[in-house]
């Protein structure tokens, strides 16, 4: 009897010890809210008067206590993301990959791209190619890429390869919500394509999640006035007008 008992106890003790282990490893969101501060005077009473858009602003949570759940690399057989071309520009603007990942290209403009990223992150140049084709890059450390055609002026899109699982992209108003996250102490990063590097880094912090922290705290990000979407070619010339019609109308 005693004996059975003994056994019963074990059994008991290695079901808690499994219980305590799943609850301390269980995956949950966090979310947050983006306000991006205003550059110019409000006028209260213009009835055109709005809230900016918090749109594409880029959060991701780097584990400060690494383990075998937090650094999982991308789930092979994964459909690859991709940044569509059409219309003259990039679908979507910004896009936010794991390090590691393979980008897809692909053209559905009726004519030829030239995609090219010469700064800094991952630099490439994918050469002219046709409608209905698609070229990949590969994102193998982490960084921030601006992407521009070499053709088209008005094309622009940011790639960032992060080193974590754990990102998410603002909507309009503003809000964020990254899944799959275990609990834990994070750095928190925050990129801005209106921001200024200096305003990004000083945005750098520490947060903790846990079963009581779901929400994170609120951040305002000032926007750059300098910011402008000009920018040269991929031999650092200026852009060529296209032609004008010369033909004289009937």
């Amino acid at each position: 009897m005693r004996s059975n008992i003994n056994i019963l106890n074990w059994i008991l003790f290695l079901a808690a010890c499994a219980s305590g282990s799943q609850v301390q490893g269980q995956e949950r969101s966090v979310s947050m809210n983006i306000v991006i501060a205003r550059t110019e005077k409000v006028n209260l009473k213009s009835p055109v008067n709005k809230i900016p858009d918090a749109s594409n602003v880029a959060v991701w949570l780097t584990p400060l206590e690494r383990t075998e759940t937090n650094t999982r690399s991308q789930a092979r057989g994964e459909k690859r993301p991709r940044l569509v071309q059409r219309n003259k520009t990039f679908e979507p603007h910004i896009l936010i990959v794991p390090v590691g990942t393979m980008v897809e290209f692909p053209n559905k403009d009726p004519f030829f791209h030239n995609i090219f990223s010469l700064y800094d992150g991952k630099r490439f140049d994918l050469g002219l190619y046709e409608a209905g084709t698609t070229r990949s890059v590969l994102f193998d450390r982490p960084g921030v890429s601006f992407l521009f055609c070499n053709i088209h002026a008005e094309m622009s899109a940011v790639v960032i390869a992060v080193d974590t699982p754990y990102f998410g992209l603002s909507d309009r108003s503003g809000s964020v919500v990254i899944s799959g996250i275990t609990d834990g102490r994070y750095q928190m990063n925050i990129w801005y394509e209106r921001s200024s590097p200096e305003e990004l880094k000083a945005l750098t912090r520490v947060v903790t999640v846990s079963d009581s922290v779901g929400q994170l705290p609120q951040i305002r990000i000032q926007q750059n006035p300098n910011f402008t979407t000009s920018h040269k070619n991929k031999y650092g010339l200026d852009y060529v007008p296209p032609a004008k019609n010369t033909y004289g109308t009937p």
